[in-house]
């Protein structure tokens, strides 16, 4: 994916007043990390929200503030419940020479013989692997080739996955990512049956902390 740059601001307006740049076309937003005190940002609302729509939680950002660039990656959307626009978005400042830990969305790709000729179905267990790596090396996506699944009761587990040699799979190694089960049996049991499988994965978050800003927001 082609490097994404946003421009931003700095910005003093907080609290309820930030309903004021909204108007003025406006994203309020702020960047925050290990190495980074929370700085208060204001973005062009339309260039980002089309910008971000092809963003993962996973993929790169630049966000360009005062001739100094912070690469980042996507931590919160905060969304306009009835009109659906982004209203708030956190950045997590990241420095590219320190491996970081994040969530990688998966993406399962290809055709399980076992569904298409057996009438099986594909029963996933989890949709997003946790990582290690430099943050040039996050991909975007993980893809799970589920062709390997042939056979009723075949399973793809995260020791199956192929990744860069870059990026360390954090997940236990025998959890279950899919499994192509009979029609005639229940999701949840399915998974239940097969060694290692899991009913869900946790997310692990890599941010530092929250800011108070939302709290503010709301009084």
């Amino acid at each position: 994916m082609d490097k994404v740059v946003l421009k931003a601001t700095k910005r003093d307006v907080t609290g309820k007043q930030v309903s004021t740049l909204r108007r003025a076309g406006k994203l309020p937003a702020v960047i925050y990390g290990r190495h980074v005190e929370p700085i208060a940002i204001s973005l062009e609302a339309h260039s980002t929200s089309l910008a971000m729509a092809k963003l993962t939680s996973s993929s790169l950002v630049t966000i360009e503030l005062d001739g100094r660039e912070y690469p980042a990656l996507v931590r919160e959307r905060q969304r306009d419940f009835i009109k659906g626009n982004l209203t708030h978005v956190d950045f997590l400042a990241v420095d590219l020479t320190e491996k970081i830990r994040a969530t990688v969305r998966l993406e399962f790709v290809g055709v399980s013989g076992a569904v298409k000729d057996y009438n099986g179905v594909l029963v996933k267990n989890i949709e997003k692997l946790e990582v290690e790596c430099l943050p040039t090396d996050l991909p975007e996506r993980i893809a799970v080739d589920i062709s390997a699944l042939q056979q009723i009761g075949n399973g793809i587990r995260v020791r199956d996955m192929v990744v860069s040699e870059n990026i360390r799979i954090l997940n236990d190694e025998d959890e279950m990512i899919a499994v192509a089960t009979s029609a005639k049996e229940e999701a949840g049991d399915a998974v239940a049956a097969v060694p290692g499988a899991e009913a869900a994965a946790p997310e692990i978050s890599v941010e530092r902390g929250k800011k108070e800003e939302e709290a503010a927001e709301k009084k």
